[in-house]
């Protein structure tokens, strides 16, 4: 029996493989003007971020996780010179270059370079220092004239959380809320496409829908029921998309709850509020514990769905649809508000679960930790002063690829 290529049916499988994406330039391209624009609330210091990244990956291969990176796919998927050409060309009509004296000439200096280096300058953005030889046409360029970048950089790549979500053996490419964010996903299109392992790998979204959804709203609870939150990040209309694809495909799948969460920055993903720690624990912002509105989405017949409102605690969601009684919630910073609030915002319940019973936390959520592990809960704690301030966790910043099954 040949290994799997994507296989993902849970939330807390012992994890086999993941890609990562070490933190790059794009870090250093953030400037305190323009971080809103860039989803940003603060600058992290590139040095110390990729050192606690290699911790990470170090922690994940420690527990014989192979490590893939998003970069190194990607320069795998660009073997063919029309492939690569035509990646060139959508980039850069992605980042709205759209003079085609520009166009040319960014696109000498992209294919100038080693593939590598190519990719990881697409993801560091361009410097309009960098290139002095481009034409202003139009009135927008003129007014944009103190604008130093040429191209964005993509600082929220090193959470490859987002941009697709493997389901089964499968893949959502995904839309993404953002434009900024959207660009990211042009990667997952070319390695889902054109890489000799992944492009025969089935798709149960692609990034020209019309509406937007991303990974860290699509949690895998077992092989037989997916959670997705309706967030300020995933539309309704997606996940209905998303599960009429997924019910019309050879799955084991029966249903998607869709849970109603706050549509706010602090509430950004469903797994920013609760992750799956173990068979019967989640870890869960303070905050949902109260009565929250949800769908069950299920297969009516091949063309429609059947949906039906649920209302009641997250608990009793979980314990309904997942058969499971005496599920328990173990809350972000325990009973403090105060913890709670400061722990929640450095992404505490954002764990990353690699076999029943055992995460990877961030070091600096140590309330949190200590009532994990008096839960029995075995930790893998990671050094986390810069990662944290991009505002994900070590489930944000992670894409399983393989899982044994439960």
């Amino acid at each position: 029996m040949k290994n799997p290529v994507i296989e993902v049916n849970s939330e807390i499988g012992r994890l086999r493989q993941v890609m990562l994406h070490r933190p790059g330039k794009e870090l250093e391209n953030l400037m305190p003007e323009y971080l809103e624009r860039l989803l940003f609330d603060d600058i992290p210091y590139l040095k110390i971020a990729q050192k606690e990244h290699d911790e990470f990956a170090e922690t994940l291969k420690s527990k014989n996780v192979e490590v893939l990176y998003l970069e190194d796919l990607v320069v795998e998927s660009l073997s063919e010179k029309e492939v690569l050409n035509s990646f060139v060309e959508e980039f850069l009509y992605e980042a709205g270059i759209k003079e085609e004296f520009n166009i040319v000439t960014l696109k000498e200096y992209f294919l100038s370079l080693d593939k590598k280096d190519m990719v990881l300058k697409m993801m560091a953005g361009v410097r309009k220092s960098e290139i002095t030889n481009t034409i202003k046409v139009h009135l927008a360029e003129y007014l944009e004239s103190d604008y130093p970048f040429l191209i964005d950089p993509m600082p929220n790549l090193y959470f490859t959380r987002d941009p697709f979500a493997c389901v089964g053996d499968k893949v959502t490419i995904h839309r993404m809320n953002t434009h900024t964010r959207n660009r990211e996903t042009l990667f997952a299109k070319y390695i889902f496409n054109y890489h000799p392992k992944y492009e025969k790998i089935d798709h149960l979204y692609e990034r020209q829908e019309e509406f937007s959804i991303e990974g860290g709203d699509i949690l895998v609870l077992n092989d037989k029921v997916l959670a997705v939150g309706i967030s300020q990040r995933t539309n309704p209309n997606a996940i209905e998309k998303f599960a009429l694809n997924l019910f019309k495909s050879e799955t084991t799948f029966e249903k998607i709850i869709a849970i109603d969460i706050p549509k706010q920055r602090t509430f950004m993903h469903l797994d920013t509020v609760f992750t799956m720690v173990d068979y019967d624990k989640f870890v869960i912002h303070p905050n949902i514990e109260h009565t929250m509105k949800s769908f069950v989405l299920e297969k009516k017949d091949k063309n429609s769905l059947k949906i039906t409102p649920q209302i009641g605690t997250l608990k009793e969601i979980l314990e309904s649809n997942l058969k499971v009684n005496g599920i328990k919630l173990i809350k972000c910073g325990g009973d403090s508000v105060v913890d709670a609030a400061r722990e929640q915002w450095n992404d505490g319940s954002n764990t990353l679960c690699i076999a029943p019973g055992e995460v990877v936390v961030y070091s600096r959520n140590y309330v949190t930790n200590e009532i994990l592990d008096k839960e029995g809960i075995k930790l893998n704690i990671i050094s986390s002063s810069e990662l944290s301030r991009g505002r994900g966790g070590p489930r944000c910043m992670s894409m399983p690829f393989v899982r044994e099954k439960i």
